[in-house]
């Protein structure tokens, strides 16, 4: 039986004693440390190639649709296949394509020079594959490393570690970038890889799910996406996440702001990626203490309401420190809704669909990262840069709205009842 239930006490730190838990979440720390430095560093080189806000949005969208293509069949193969040796091969992609990267970067070789960009645009293509097979597998096996009275808890500390790793990945990605040059830049991202693969093969596999009997392929694939479009509190939950951060990301700008708008280079930037995530961290400590369980849905409208408040004083700001304190508390307001979602995904969906329901999760939210960084870098080159935040921002705001009225049943949601 649930000790909490028994007790009435709340143990912040219960999750945290599951040994293939802890694993677990230290390979997802490392493994988000290299992917944070990965996209900064790609985003740097190409700005200093390029100077061009819209060489940074197709960043985005070269990785997006790959991502999106293969999702379904993610979602798919995690529900159909060893969860765990789907996360091991596709780390290695991805470690394939981060030694590309640093090879590119040798200008004795001379590939870009030759070849321009393009060659980055294709292992960002490469590495949107290898994210879409990863994201489904992860979330999938999580789940059946904890109890389910553990969700929760659970969803706190991985959202934890995914931000603090996401602070360290682009501080330490700048740094050495600023200091080091891309090359060494390129091999700490190796470095972080390696660390987490090893972590990885200790956790204990667990047993591959049963598929359903008599059903094709095409329902297989489809069936997350019906599961996902049936329920009402699902639904709202993912569209009102992805049209957030469609409209109200500025992380793909941040190059820009960092160089010609508070003039702070590399190093500069590392820590203006970093600050959403120090605001994230801050507010997974006090959800953990205080999970928002009875008033759920309330929680998360005003969690976009102030993400997207944030954003439009964040372009309106020219001082460093200050758009850095915006950043942050862009930050903490976004992680409101990133845990109750996550824990939202994990009570409403039966073992056997977790992957396809994390692959379309990953379609919605995950994918609209890269596709809003297109959606900036679009914007600010017909709008300029200003305008075209804090149009995103306004337009977030407008989401909430719009969700808040046609969705009630995510409005009035409590967790404590669906526990």
């Amino acid at each position: 039986m649930n000790n909490e239930l028994t007790t009435g006490k709340h143990d912040a730190y219960a999750v945290l004693k599951v040994r293939d838990f802890r694993l677990f979440l230290t390979f997802r720390f490392f493994t988000t440390i290299a992917f944070q430095m990965q996209g900064l560093i790609v985003g740097w080189q190409m700005y200093e190639l390029t100077k061009d806000p819209l060489a940074l949005g197709l960043i985005g969208l070269a990785e997006a649709l790959p991502n999106i293509a293969t999702a379904l069949f993610a979602g798919h193969a995690a529900d159909r296949y060893n969860r765990k040796r789907i996360i091991v091969w596709f780390t290695l992609l991805f470690l394939v394509g981060t030694t590309l990267l640093f090879l590119f970067s040798i200008k004795s070789i001379g590939i870009i020079a030759v070849l321009g960009v393009f060659p980055i645009y294709l292992v960002v293509m490469i590495s949107g594959v290898s994210r879409a097979f990863l994201y489904p597998s992860i979330i999938a096996m999580m789940s059946q490393l904890i109890p389910r009275h553990l969700y929760t808890n659970a969803s706190t500390w991985n959202s934890t570690m995914w931000h603090v790793a996401a602070i360290t990945g682009p501080a330490l990605g700048g740094m050495i970038y600023g200091f080091f040059g891309v090359r060494i830049a390129y091999l700490g991202v190796l470095f972080f890889l390696l660390i987490a693969l090893t972590l990885l093969g200790i956790v204990k596999n667990r047993p591959v799910p049963q598929p359903e009997t008599g059903e094709t392929l095409f329902q297989r694939l489809s069936s997350g996406l019906k599961f996902v479009f049936n329920n009402q509190v699902l639904l709202g939950a993912m569209s009102l996440d992805m049209f957030a951060v469609l409209f109200g990301g500025a992380v793909a700008m941040l190059p820009i702001f960092a160089a010609e708008v508070l003039l702070v280079g590399p190093q500069g930037l590392g820590f203006l990626r970093a600050a959403p995530m120090v605001g994230a961290v801050a507010m997974s400590l006090v959800m953990a203490h205080r999970p928002p369980m009875v008033h759920a849905g309330r929680y998360l409208m005003i969690g976009v309401a102030g993400f997207g408040l944030s954003i439009i004083c964040f372009a309106l700001s020219r001082n460093f420190y200050l758009s850095m304190g915006l950043l942050m508390l862009s930050g903490m307001f976004d992680n409101i809704s990133v845990i109750i979602r996550s824990t939202v995904m994990q009570l409403l969906t039966p073992d056997e669909m977790r992957g396809r329901v994390a692959s379309v999760n990953a379609i919605f939210i995950g994918s609209s990262n890269e596709i809003g960084s297109f959606e900036s870098g679009v914007a600010a080159k017909l709008m300029g840069l200003i305008p075209s935040v804090i149009f995103g921002g306004i337009m977030t705001l407008g989401v909430v709205g719009f969700t808040s009225k046609f969705a009630p049943r995510l409005r009035k949601l409590n967790l404590r009842a669906i526990c």
